[in-house]
């Protein structure tokens, strides 16, 4: 699949005993990055001698990995902690805890000298193409500058590869001796994936990589990243917040909510039944292009409040005080990341389209009750019945889940037999299918 992944062998030095660690190519399918409970807390200080009095729990424990050639995409609100983790798994920040390994190396504390060989395997593509250029170094110095830092002589020379690589990227080879400030921030956001491709990576993180592009421009940088991969084999780390996006290039996309990913399957699987809460509400949002239906009132599921601060979030689940299913075992347990389904890993003790976690509890929190009656009766309706069809469906396929063995996967009507109390959802689903 790739062109680059040569049976080679890269001496990478250990900072701590001076050792020598052996490295090869991960082959396609092959997990390439694995984290583990990685953290990154900010501290917060204050007085005279600076005392630490807190910290902003930016990252706050995440667990996953990513195969080789595969595009995983991170998505959640502003200030979820997205950019920190891209920076941690690239190590452009120190974490806190956990660890961080790429091809089996376990690379969480390494120093400057013993991550410098393992930048030509990741690179990282920013944000914003309009800090992320020195506007004193002409576009031919900006994109050579790995070369340059890694000791690499390409062959036909520096400034051929660079013209090679502006090609590639969809600019002209003539724009080697011009400055940042005479290119468009499309044309900008060129020059920095030529920059990361330069010594041919094989991890590229990409942190927003269209959020500051006009729409047009976003779709020609997304097919970009698109067609490099296929040709070179890259494997991206996508962090985005426009879902469309995310599904359009993502293999597997995460969902992440105040420092934790809460949902973490497949693309398809994602989009055509998302099991946590908070993923159903992000995907309610996304407008759907169809002409068909646009006289039609599209129903939505509005989440109550703003996310809590990272300085001190919620005991339990960090959802449970804006979500609408939220009952009190939400308030003191926090839910563990498990596969509820193959492929699908979730954190929340009530999720949807699936038996509940927590059964036993089925009492709504106060935040709860005011956060079912923001969500409109029609949006709820029409996703119990989604629910239900889902649940019905994974019910007859017998092998799938456990729940489904023992006849777990129960719908609301049947919930409603034995006479519990239902949240609101589930109620308005017991509605929509008594209709």
């Amino acid at each position: 699949m790739s062109d680059k992944a040569d049976d080679k062998a890269v001496n990478i030095p250990a900072q701590s005993e001076g050792t020598v660690i052996t490295k090869g190519d991960a082959a396609p399918g092959e997990t390439l990055l694995k984290v583990t409970g990685l953290q990154k807390h900010f501290p917060i200080k204050k007085g005279l001698l600076q005392r630490q009095v807190g910290a902003v729990r930016a990252v706050d424990g995440l667990d996953f990995e990513v195969k080789s050639g595969e595009t995983l995409g991170v998505v959640g609100e502003s200030g979820c902690g997205k950019s920190t983790m891209g920076r941690l798994i690239t190590r452009l920040l120190e974490p806190t805890a956990g660890t961080v390994e790429f091809e089996g190396t376990d690379i969480t504390h390494l120093g400057v000298g013993g991550m410098r060989p393992l930048r030509r395997d990741m690179q990282m593509i920013f944000q914003d193409p309009y800090s992320s250029l020195n506007p004193r170094h002409t576009i031919g110095t900006i994109v050579s500058a790995p070369f340059r830092l890694q000791g690499v002589e390409p062959e036909g020379g520096v400034k051929k590869e660079v013209q090679r690589l502006l090609s590639v990227v969809g600019l002209s080879p003539e724009h080697y001796n011009r400055y940042p400030h005479e290119f468009s921030g499309g044309q900008r956001q060129r020059i920095g994936i030529a920059r990361a491709l330069a010594l041919s990576p094989k991890l590229v993180v990409a942190d927003e990589p269209v959020s500051a592009l006009d729409v047009s421009i976003q779709a020609q940088v997304v097919n970009l990243l698109d067609d490099l991969q296929r040709e070179l084999g890259l494997t991206y780390v996508i962090i985005a917040h426009d879902l469309s996006v995310v599904r359009h290039v993502s293999d597997r996309i995460a969902v992440m909510y105040l420092g934790k990913i809460v949902e973490l399957a497949d693309r398809e699987q994602l989009y055509k039944s998302p099991m946590h809460p908070y993923t159903k509400a992000l995907l309610s949002a996304v407008p759907i292009p169809d002409p068909a239906r646009r006289g039609a009132k599209s129903e939505r599921i509005l989440l109550k409040g703003d996310v809590p601060s990272p300085i001190s979030p919620p005991a339990g689940c960090r959802f449970h005080t804006r979500c609408w299913k939220a009952t009190e075992i939400c308030r003191t347990t926090e839910p563990p990341l498990a596969e509820l389904r193959p492929g699908q890993q979730v954190a929340c003790h009530h999720p949807e389209n699936f038996a509940d976690q927590a059964p036993q509890d089925v009492v709504l929190l106060s935040d709860a009750k005011e956060a079912a009656e923001l969500v409109s009766e029609e949006a709820l309706a029409a996703s119990a019945e989604t629910s239900a069809a889902v649940a019905a469906e994974v019910e007859s396929g017998g092998p799938d889940t456990e729940a489904s063995k023992d006849g777990a996967a129960k719908t609301a009507p049947a919930a409603a037999e034995d006479g519990a109390a239902k949240t609101a959802p589930e109620a308005a689903e017991g509605t929509a299918e008594e209709k």
